[in-house]
């Protein structure tokens, strides 16, 4: 996830552009640039940092001009630097490009153009798509584009000028977010509508594989190369709407981009027509290491704790590797067994957590391999790491972690199907029907989201509560620990997430008529167990809030209320379930007045002991 705005028209693009970048910074922050087209020559300025940075470099270096694009980069290849920064240039400076996504074949299109002797100054994906526009560029910038988007493979969001072709600016999108904003003989591109809703109100939402011939007096939408007629929109949110979407809270958007943020984790990594993975080159993990591998100690904190320990569950049962997992603070104070037979395999939101960090060093000096899931290129964690895998969910706002679970979730479900393959511990069957179900995720969590009014009204009924058990077993255990977390961090309720077996084992002291007890009870091996669970709290009068597949009966029979999800199998089910779970903190929290971007006392990374 990264900003762009572009400005064609009569005035200085630069104040614009800047301004832009500003009300975009939340979409990326590690770099920033712009580069402007001033007296026939491409000017461009980068940095690494906030946009302030970019601001007084553009102070200490002035540049004008009336067409221009900017960028704010949220980094998936290539760590945070200024080479690495956008706009990123042709070999001979004439054209220069912005984007937002992940290009799928770009090591196969770099390693053919430099063959064709273009040289590239970068590490990111983003330069082949420029040096791709160079190449089929034959005085017609926008033809270059319609010949450069059948090329790559991947999500995009570009914007594209030229020296060349000065009086156009070229847009294109698919499966990243692009808009046009139509002004008064000047018009725009941006990520997102918070970055021109200062100068208009008028937009077009370009749809996956249109491509925008914009000028300063008109803008033609051309889709398959021919022209498509697409609305233009008076968007009536105020700024601060615009900044989060038009949700409410920026911990909701995050939660409805959900199903995208598992999308961009897996796209270029999965391909389940071949029923394969492939990020060999991404992880660079030696050849035999994951045969080799003994056992893995997984460290993490708070809502990464929790996806490990859903990693658990699927390293041991589809890759057969015994599996430990650590609270990071715990870990080395705890004298763990560390040798090269063992992997151990950080995971960090944001790459800079103090007690994942030392943890990290501990393995890295007792001689074991490192693996960091993290979504932040360039972060403490990724750099100190032997391999990292990146998670593309782009920057979370919110403190409170939604999107960023889901990320790390899936980025372990990849790991857990690549080393199943590795093995040979599943069956090729097996392995098919699981990559196809990891597929089908996004779709699986759209229809959780539809079903949130539903949620919301439960909420109502439960948000002056006290306290609250959270009941879970097998696969999503782990899932019930994160639903009383969300609840904790956001709501200040009191809630504890449990096994649904250790209920009996002090829990079913504190249930009564005022206890209402979440139970995850969608369809799973131990199917038969939650029921019986269910029953005993019951039988001591307590509230029971059941998480049920669409359709099952007996559960509603048993249940007080019940919020229904899809019906998956339960190997993927976590991915599906937590996200009713961090609806309904939601909501309580917001009936009762919190700040739940910014909930108290809490911190979105926390950086020291």
């Amino acid at each position: 996830m990264c900003g762009i705005v572009g400005y064609i028209g009569d005035s200085d693009s630069v104040p614009v552009i800047i301004d832009g970048l500003k009300r975009l910074e939340y979409r990326g922050y590690d770099s920033a640039g712009i580069a402007v087209i001033e007296n026939d020559e491409i000017r461009r300025i980068r940095g690494t940092g906030k946009i302030a940075q970019l601001e007084l470099a553009i102070k200490a270096s002035p540049i004008k001009g009336s067409v221009g694009i900017g960028h704010t980069r949220w980094a998936t290849h290539g760590k945070p630097s200024e080479e690495n920064a956008h706009p990123h240039t042709s070999c001979n400076d004439d054209i220069v490009l912005v984007h937002n996504g992940i290009i799928e074949n770009y090591v196969e299109l770099k390693n053919q153009l430099v063959k064709s002797n273009h040289k590239f100054d970068s590490e990111t994906d983003t330069e082949v798509i420029v040096h791709t526009v160079e190449k089929n560029f034959k005085g017609d910038l926008l033809e270059a584009v319609f010949c450069t988007i059948d090329e790559i493979v991947g999500a995009y969001a570009v914007g594209v000028i030229s020296k060349l072709d000065k009086t156009r600016m070229i847009a294109a999108r698919k499966d990243a977010p692009l808009i046009v904003g139509v002004g008064e003989s000047e018009n725009y591109i941006a990520s997102d509508i918070p970055a021109i809703l200062p100068y208009t109100k008028k937009v077009i939402y370009l749809e996956d594989g249109d491509v925008a011939d914009i000028r300063k007096n008109s803008v033609t939408v051309y889709n398959k190369r021919k022209i498509v007629n697409r609305m233009v929109h008076i968007v009536r949110w105020d700024p601060i709407q615009a900044e989060k979407g038009g949700y409410k809270h920026f911990m909701l958007k995050e939660i409805f981009e959900q199903p995208q943020a598992v999308q961009d984790t897996f796209r270029g990594r999965i391909y389940p027509e071949q029923s394969r993975l492939s990020f060999d080159e991404e992880l660079k993990i030696p050849e035999g290491l994951v045969k080799s591998i003994q056992k893995i100690y997984i460290v993490a904190c708070g809502t990464s704790y929790h996806a490990g320990l859903v990693g658990k569950f699927l390293f041991e049962n589809y890759a057969k590797i015994p599996c430990e997992v650590d609270i990071a603070s715990e870990f080395r104070y705890r004298n763990p067994i560390l040798n090269s037979k063992t992997m151990v395999m950080a995971i960090t939101q944001s790459g800079e957590t103090a007690d994942t960090l030392a943890s990290l060093r501990l393995a890295k000096s007792s001689g074991s391999y490192t693996l960091v899931i993290s979504n932040v290129v360039g972060s403490t964690a990724s750099r100190e790491s032997d391999s990292t895998l990146y998670t593309h969910c782009g920057p979370e706002v919110g403190v409170a972690s939604t999107k960023a679970f889901i990320g790390q979730l899936t980025a372990l479900y990849l790991l857990t199907l690549d080393w199943a393959i590795k093995k040979n511990s599943v069956s090729k069957e097996s392995v098919k029907n699981m990559i196809f179900s990891l597929w089908d995720v996004p779709m699986k969590i759209n229809e959780v989201l539809k079903g949130s009014k539903k949620i919301l009204e439960i909420a109502k009924k439960f948000f002056h509560s006290k306290d609250f058990l959270y009941l879970g077993r097998n696969f999503n255990y782990p899932i019930a620990l994160e639903g009383a977390l969300k609840l904790k961090e956001i709501s200040y309720i009191h809630a504890e997430g449990y096994p649904a077996g250790e209920m009996k084992h002090g829990p079913i002291a504190l249930i009564d008529e005022n206890m209402p007890v979440v139970v995850i009870a969608t369809k799973s091996s131990v199917y038969e167990k939650i029921l019986s669970n269910i029953e005993e709290v019951k039988a001591r009068l307590g509230v029971v809030i059941s998480l049920a597949n669409v359709g099952e009966r007996i559960i509603e029979q048993k249940s007080d209320f019940v919020i229904t999800v899809p019906d998956v199998d339960e190997f993927i089910s976590p991915l599906v379930n937590v996200v009713p779970l961090q609806l309904f903190a939601y909501y309580c929290a917001i009936l009762r007045g919190n700040d739940v971007d910014q909930p108290r006392n809490l911190a979105k990374s926390v950086t020291v002991e």
